[in-house]
């Protein structure tokens, strides 16, 4: 048997953000996940194909950025293959609601993750992130779920701890 295949869409968020040297500023420029996990993971039994879609933080997503994402995942579902949305944290449960509610019929996972603070950062959380929403996607059944610090909580009835800066059941 080959490596099982994992979709990722990247949608942006604090995940993928960069400093910014000339305006002093963490930016969404340029999508850096595919890159950062490629070159420090190794996934000999997991083939990943990367889908950039937007690279936005996420209290910038609008309806029609949501219906984007929504149809993207529509789409690749139908290959049958897990699929991992990395996104912001900030509006996460919002776009997974809606993905929750439109694709209730649903084969395949999906799950969604993010960082509260930057891929390239000493203290990010974002690799760990990845790595256990990568190794959740190949055990979970179908449906839509936020992968985060170890946990794995399915939508909906999902929020964002600010005060922990973490999500947890509502």
């Amino acid at each position: 048997m080959g490596p099982r295949k994992i979709q990722i869409v990247t949608t942006g968020g604090t995940i993928e953000k960069i400093y910014d040297e000339e305006e002093g500023l963490l930016t969404n420029k340029t999508p850096n996940v595919e890159k950062a996990i490629l070159s420090k993971l190794r996934l000999p039994y997991t083939q990943v194909v990367f889908h950039p879609l937007m690279n936005k933080d996420s209290l910038f997503l609008d309806d029609n950025d949501r219906k984007q994402i929504l149809d993207k995942v529509r789409a690749l579902a139908t290959e049958g293959h897990p699929i991992l949305i990395i996104h912001g944290t900030d509006t996460m449960t919002v776009t997974a609601e809606l993905l929750a509610r439109e694709l209730s019929d649903l084969k395949v996972a999906v799950a969604f993750t993010g960082a509260m603070r930057p891929l390239g950062f000493d203290d990010s959380d974002a690799m760990q992130n990845v790595t256990e929403a990568l190794m959740a996607l190949k055990i979970m059944p179908p449906g839509v779920y936020i992968s985060f610090h170890n946990q794995i909580f399915r939508v909906p009835g999902v929020r964002k701890n600010k005060e922990k800066r973490t999500f947890e059941w509502i």
